[in-house]
């Protein structure tokens, strides 16, 4: 008996202690201030030899050297010809999701499934995406779908599951939207759709489904008896109907878009419109319908018909219209690594240079309702930042380090890291990142 409670008592003094570790790698008691770079807070104008000052994983001042305070007890770090800016925001990505696949094909309408079953954490892509300057992304299903099903939103921590990446919504809600996709991708045999108007039908024709069962959830109140049987798939319509859920939506062409567009107006969704191909054609009314766009940047030729009018162009012609314009990787399509490029390429195709840098932070952390925590280095946001070698746009600059919540996640000087950002043998390898990273509870 008392070997029993020794062993007992020994494995809740293990679990606290490990409890502790967790909260003490992510408190950040120590201030940190970083010296000397030239800062781009994104909102507002660039400083030179600012700092930057850091603690319990907050911003807790920003400014130039003679307007900041640095306690004495902060750990000081000279930056001096570095550059620092936010962490990245992907819009759009497949990270996690190679082995367990992106699309379900035993039907067209799937909102009931969430891509938090199905994410693989410790696959290397994800390392990757850090090593590229990514902190927090939206992981979501593939659109070979109407109604994909639900995205995740994670930061990218080091972590040993899942629940250690998540985010969540004020309500407690785990954070995330919903895929839905449409054009060719979601188009097949039946029970697929075999045109554009049909898949249209298809998914007004489960919103109407959706809005009646709220209905009944209203008129049975807390009356469990009167309550429908519950349906999952539903349950998360339902949150897209009152806004608590908003839609991000695969779409190529011009009338694909518009198609969205009333789409939205008649269910009244919350949305964000993602590629648009051919954006350009009807900026005017996307800008009308006070739509964001997630816009992928692909710098090389290729693809499939439908995208056949992609334009470089696109991102400055909808951001000169007045439209909120965020980019994404869709990665593997862009590699997460390069996720920079598609602004400088933006900005060398029209975009301004201040929208291209809004475009991969401020305006992605805004399409995923997260403006308040991150996507700024702004007193109060969560300390996601990246240490660049030079200018955010040029090809010569590499990320040197990546940090999220205060805590570093990327070091390029780390030969494992390093090997991370620029590949080669053992770079994809997930056992190798696990036998190193994700052993004796927690990363070594």
């Amino acid at each position: 008996m008392q070997h029993s409670l020794a062993r007992w008592y020994s494995r809740i003094l293990a679990g606290l202690l490990l409890a502790g570790a967790v909260v003490s790698a992510y408190a950040q008691e120590r201030p940190l201030a970083l010296l000397g770079a030239r800062l781009i807070p994104i909102h507002g104008d660039p400083i030179e030899h600012g700092v930057l000052l850091v603690q319990g994983g907050e911003i807790k001042a920003i400014g130039a050297s003679n307007e900041v305070v640095i306690p004495p007890e902060a750990e000081r770090r000279d930056l001096t010809g570095k550059t620092l800016m936010p962490g990245l925001v992907d819009t759009h990505s497949h990270i996690g999701l190679a082995t367990s696949g992106s699309n379900e094909r035993s039907g067209p309408l799937n909102p009931e499934m969430r891509a938090l079953d199905a994410v693989d954490i410790r696959d290397p892509a994800l390392q990757r995406a850090r090593a590229g300057g990514i902190t927090t992304v939206n992981i979501m299903p593939g659109s070979g779908n109407l109604i994909g099903g639900q995205t995740i939103y994670l930061k990218l921590r080091q972590g040993r599951t899942i629940d250690d990446l998540l985010l969540r919504t004020p309500t407690g809600r785990i954070a995330g939207g919903l895929k839905m996709a449409n054009g060719t991708n979601p188009q097949g045999d039946p029970p697929y759709p075999g045109t554009r108007a049909k898949a249209a039908a298809l998914v007004r024709e489960k919103f109407v489904a959706a809005q009646s069962y709220r209905e009944k959830l209203a008129k049975a109140g807390s009356d469990a008896d009167k309550a429908p049987t519950r349906d999952i798939a539903l349950e998360s319509l339902v949150e897209v109907l009152t806004g608590d859920r908003l839609v991000h939506h695969h779409t190529h062409r011009h009338d694909d878009i518009m198609t969205v567009l009333r789409l939205q107006k008649e269910f009244g969704f919350r949305l964000v419109l993602h590629h648009v191909s051919e954006g350009y054609k009807v900026a005017q009314e996307i800008a009308a319908a006070k739509v964001p766009c997630s816009v992928i940047v692909v710098d090389s030729p290729g693809g499939k018909l439908e995208a056949r009018d992609m334009y470089w162009k696109t991102a400055g012609v909808l951001e000169r219209a007045g439209v909120l314009v965020g980019f994404h990787t869709d990665d593997p399509v862009t590699d997460s690594r390069l996720f920079l490029r598609s602004a400088a390429v933006a900005v060398r195709s029209g975009m301004t240079r201040e929208g291209a840098l809004r475009a991969v932070t401020s305006a992605g952390a805004k399409m995923l309702d997260l403006e308040d925590r991150v996507g700024v280095l702004e007193v109060g946001k969560d300390a996601d930042f990246l240490v660049l070698t030079g200018d955010p746009l040029s090809v010569y600059t590499h990320v040197e380090e990546t940090w999220i919540e205060g805590v570093r996640v990327f070091d390029r000087s780390d030969p494992k890291d390093a090997l991370l950002a620029t590949g080669g043998r053992g770079a994809g390898n997930p056992r190798a990142a696990s036998l190193c990273c994700f052993g004796n509870g927690g990363d070594q």
